[in-house]
């Protein structure tokens, strides 16, 4: 599967938890926008006629540009690209951008599958996080694209929040039942420095939610997707049968996919590629041509083992024994047999003939189990 990201860096505000690459000014987005449609024309021979599946458009607030400008791009893509009939394209969005307006030109475009930044559906949480939207907003932009002829529909929560008590979080995911959501990613709160929240937390004006709160958190969503019949099908993901995402999937299973835009990610199969986190840098690097907007690294045997069991243990499909001997050879097969063994004894790993998958117990530890394995260069 051949999937395009492609990154859009502005947001209206900054949210208290986030450090992904992002501008609130948007004086340079005419800039953005020509350079992203160049970058795709610099890269039409990157699939080598492979078909591109999925198209996804991230951020920052992809809906916060206009119909105008996003329709151009998908376009441009459709005239330089082989497109598969039935690809796949997300636009992530903020409840407060959905309009009927908007969802119809959408539609219109050729776009079938939204992500919405809910967060929450709770006012106090949501200033917490500073969301520029409130909880009736998060509401009604998911209805109003339900309304509009979107089916898939992906909403993003956050849990772990400081304070958070059990009983917001189940409400939060009452009302995903009670929408019908499709899909929804639930992220367990992190704490990345240079955000506010980390400034909160080191001049200790706020604490850090327990683990074992967070934990309880975890164990309740999870118990909440096999009650109404979700696919656990990654650590933050879950989805009605059919609607699993076909892009982010990509991801995790080593797929190739092609990333455009200010600090926008690569992967040809062999080599990843990274774009410059900065508009200024990354517009620069686009229009004169001596000088570098990315960066490249070729991932040695190693690498690639590695990755294939950080992202793997992750997934619903674990990893695959023989998987790792086609691709890595018999020796890195004895490797992992003696590696697992403890996390087998401590019932973290439930094996499946070939296959080994984190147990519901080991999901709560799946980046300690898989780092715990890595061959070090």
């Amino acid at each position: 599967m051949a999937g395009i990201y492609i990154h859009i860096p502005y947001c209206k505000q900054r949210c208290s938890y986030c450090d992904f690459h992002f501008k609130i000014s948007q004086k340079d987005r005419p800039e953005i926008i020509k350079s992203i449609k160049t970058e795709l024309l610099e890269n039409i021979n990157y699939f080598k006629n492979k078909e591109v599946k999925t198209i996804y458009f991230g951020g920052g607030t992809p809906s916060i540009i206009n119909e105008k400008e996003l329709e151009e791009l998908i376009i441009l893509i459709y005239q330089n690209f082989k497109i598969k009939k039935n690809v796949e394209i997300t636009v992530e969005c903020n409840p407060e951008d959905i309009t009927t307006n908007k969802i119809v030109s959408y539609r219109k475009m050729g776009i079938n599958r939204l992500s919405i930044g809910v967060q929450s559906f709770n006012n106090s949480e949501l200033k917490f996080m500073n969301r520029p939207h409130d909880a009736e907003k998060a509401y009604t932009s998911i209805t109003t694209a339900q309304q509009n002829g979107f089916e898939n529909i992906s909403i993003d929560l956050i849990y772990g929040l400081p304070n958070q008590k059990i009983d917001a979080l189940r409400r939060n995911l009452s009302i995903i039942n009670e929408l019908k959501i499709k899909h929804f990613a639930a992220y367990s709160l992190t704490i990345e420095k240079k955000t506010k929240l980390f400034h909160l937390i080191n001049k200790k004006q706020i604490n850090p939610l327990q683990d074992h709160k967070v934990i309880e958190q975890f164990n309740l969503i999870e118990n909440f997707s096999k009650e109404n019949k979700y696919i656990h099908y990654e650590i933050s993901n879950f989805a009605k049968q059919g609607f699993l995402a076909k892009h982010n999937s990509a991801y995790w299973e080593n797929k190739i996919y092609l990333g455009v835009g200010p600090s926008a990610h690569s992967f040809d199969g062999k080599r990843r590629k990274w774009n410059v986190s900065s508009n200024k840098k990354y517009i620069e690097g686009i229009n004169n041509k001596s000088i570098n907007y990315f960066a490249i690294e070729y991932l040695s045997k190693k690498q690639h083992y590695n990755e294939y069991l950080m992202t793997n243990f992750r997934t619903i499909w674990g990893v695959d024994t023989k998987t790792i001997e086609r691709r890595f050879g018999k020796t890195y097969k004895e490797k992992f047999l003696k590696a697992i063994k403890k996390w087998l004894n401590k019932n973290y790993i439930i094996n499946e003939k070939s296959i080994f998958k984190l147990s519901s117990k080991g999901k709560i530890f799946a980046d300690r189990i898989s780092s715990d394995m890595f061959l070090i260069n």
